[in-house]
């Protein structure tokens, strides 16, 4: 099977699957700022509450929430670089101090492969020649850890600058009504089905993200979505009634 081909097959060679972890952090960041933003929108519109008070409590979770997830998003990557990177010294002070074990360690681990007799020894004569090639395949097949290319402040980017832009499309029509006009009873209702559009894209992408049924991300979406929805607008209504 060619390279071409193999791509193809584990849709490697599209546009998008170059920045395929950073799409898959927008399609995270998107959901969460969406169903996060719109539950709050459900929320303030069960109670009944003010359009411009939707607006503040809205800007005021897309923001905060916004900021908190892209900082979380930051850290975890950072960790996991660094992670990487302290096994991998330790890995090379093994290599250096005491190479017969971690020769063992080698000849065990292509041994449990298949490997044996003298192509098994050539395997790892070949590999322990490379201090690099050495530490690798144990990081890979000793410790199962695989180093990342991804950048923390990127994906934290990508993860604030997603659960912005997803999480705004609820608060559109507030912000339009504000600023211009719109007419009020069908407030909720646009933000609504804007926001399951909205669902419907993330769905979708993450559906191609992790190469599963298109129909089935969509409706798993939604789902999420609407539940919250659902959720915050009935506390909403519950307890504007019984503040009031």
């Amino acid at each position: 099977m060619n390279n071409t081909t193999e791509n193809k097959k584990h849709g490697n060679n599209s546009f998008l699957a170059k920045y395929q972890d950073y799409l898959g952090e927008f399609v995270y960041g998107g959901i969460d700022g969406s169903v996060t933003t719109f539950a709050v929108v459900a929320g303030a519109a069960g109670a009944g509450l003010d359009a411009s008070v939707v607006i503040i409590l809205g800007f005021a979770n897309l923001i905060a929430d916004g900021f908190s997830m892209s900082v979380g998003s930051y850290l975890s990557n950072k960790s996991e670089k660094e992670n990487y990177a302290k096994h991998e010294k330790i890995e090379y002070w093994e290599v250096e101090h005491i190479p017969e074990e971690e020769e063992m360690e080698i000849r065990e681990i292509y041994q449990k492969k298949g490997f044996k007799g003298e192509l098994l020894e050539q395997v790892v004569t070949v590999i322990t020649k490379d201090k690099k090639r050495w530490v690798d395949e144990m990081m890979k097949d000793e410790l199962e850890m695989m180093p990342s290319n991804k950048s923390p402040l990127s994906m934290g980017a990508v993860t604030f600058l997603a659960f912005i832009v997803v999480g705004f499309i609820p608060l559109f029509v507030y912000v339009l009504a504000y600023l211009a006009y719109f007419p009020e009873d069908k407030l909720f209702l646009t933000s609504s089905i804007l926001t399951l559009l909205a669902f419907g894209i993330i769905g979708f992408l993450k559906a191609y993200i992790t190469q599963t049924n298109k129909w089935k991300g969509i409706f798993e979406t939604l789902f999420l979505g609407a539940s919250a929805a659902i959720l915050a607008y009935l506390v909403g209504d519950f307890l504007e009634k019984w503040i009031a």
